[in-house]
């Protein structure tokens, strides 16, 4: 197994979707295989309880090393092996052949998160194929209705989410709003990738840093009725797992979900994850009444359109030098 050359394509790897930015996973490099596992530091215990987020974004981890290694000629499969003891998710080991995708390198490096404005959301071809990858995973993808109901649910997530003083504070945590320190360039949510201006910007951090103060004067109602990501456009999807899926099921589900965000990318679509729509029941609840699901369904949801103007790159701790493929050594974490 060349290590020295998967080692060479792991910026590329770290190109997958975590939330808040937290870029969890973690590989370790043995003789005859590289296992993937994360570090808990990087995990959310507050507005991810139960992991269900750190798993899909392992597992679109997994699934975008192994696109990167097809792409380069590596012959790698995956052996799933969930240990929560051991972190581990599961090894990277040889193959007999590259592992076999639709997808390119280029598909992974073009992927970014769009906040921004759409131009409309998915035709009947994208929706059908992105349908398609889910329900060869055993799930399926379902248009939420753009009823006023849905920005309803969206501001009442919001608004739960900022009421909770360890949500706010991991949010306080990870995000990235002075490009002066550190680890603006390593992690996490920054202004650019946000959309906010400097003062929206220098706003917000003022907020955040007030937030004991100001939090039982309604701060929470302010920042949720700050921002309406359903006017800026796109439709909007909800990605509905099989049923009974265990943690080491969602790990394989998050591959899924890479898949389908991958078919956006080379559709010339992005997608804006609403995650708060899933992470507060009652709105989960409420989805999953729309679409006449089980709402413990439904795993991720989010704005899918096409960009009006490219997004910016969010930050990766490994990264590129000099624009090749090669890795540079990674910045020290800021807590």
């Amino acid at each position: 197994m060349d290590l020295a050359a998967f080692r060479e394509l792991e910026p590329l790897c770290w190109r997958a979707p975590s939330a808040h930015n937290t870029q969890p996973w973690r590989l370790r490099y043995e003789r005859w295989a590289i296992t993937v596992g994360w570090d808990p530091a990087d995990a959310l215990p507050a507005g991810d309880p139960t992991g269900r987020d750190l798993r899909l974004s392992l597992g679109a981890f997994v699934e975008t090393c192994l696109v990167v290694a097809a792409g380069a000629g590596l012959r790698l499969d995956w052996v799933a092996d969930h240990d929560e003891s051991d972190r581990r998710v599961g090894r990277l080991r040889p193959a007999r052949q590259p592992y076999r995708t639709p997808f390119r390198t280029d598909d992974v490096w073009d992927r970014r998160t769009h906040r921004g404005r759409f131009t409309g959301g998915p035709d009947a071809r994208v929706l059908a194929a992105v349908d398609d990858v889910a329900g060869r995973g055993g799930g399926a993808v379902r248009v939420v209705p753009a009823t006023g109901r849905l920005g309803a649910l969206l501001r009442a997530a919001d608004r739960q989410v900022y009421a909770d003083p360890a949500v706010a504070a991991e949010l306080r945590r990870w995000l990235r709003l002075d490009p002066a320190r550190p680890e603006y360039r390593t992690d996490g949510l920054s202004d650019r990738c946000l959309g906010l201006s400097r003062p929206a910007a220098a706003g917000l951090r003022a907020a955040l840093a007030a937030y004991p103060v100001l939090r039982p004067l309604g701060l929470p109602r302010l920042l949720a009725a700050g921002d309406d990501p359903l006017a800026r456009g796109g439709a909007v999807l909800a990605l509905v797992a099989p049923p009974d899926l265990d943690a080491a099921g969602q790990v394989e589900f998050g591959r899924v979900l890479m898949r389908m965000w991958l078919t956006l990318q080379a559709a010339g679509l992005a997608a804006h994850p609403l995650s708060q729509l899933v992470d507060v029941d009652a709105t989960r609840d409420a989805i999953g009444a729309l679409l006449d699901v089980a709402s413990g369904r439904i795993v991720h949801v989010t704005r899918v359109g096409r960009p009006v103007a490219p997004a910016p790159r969010s930050a990766r701790r490994v990264e590129p030098a000099g624009g090749g493929a090669q890795r540079r050594p990674v910045a020290a974490r800021v807590a």
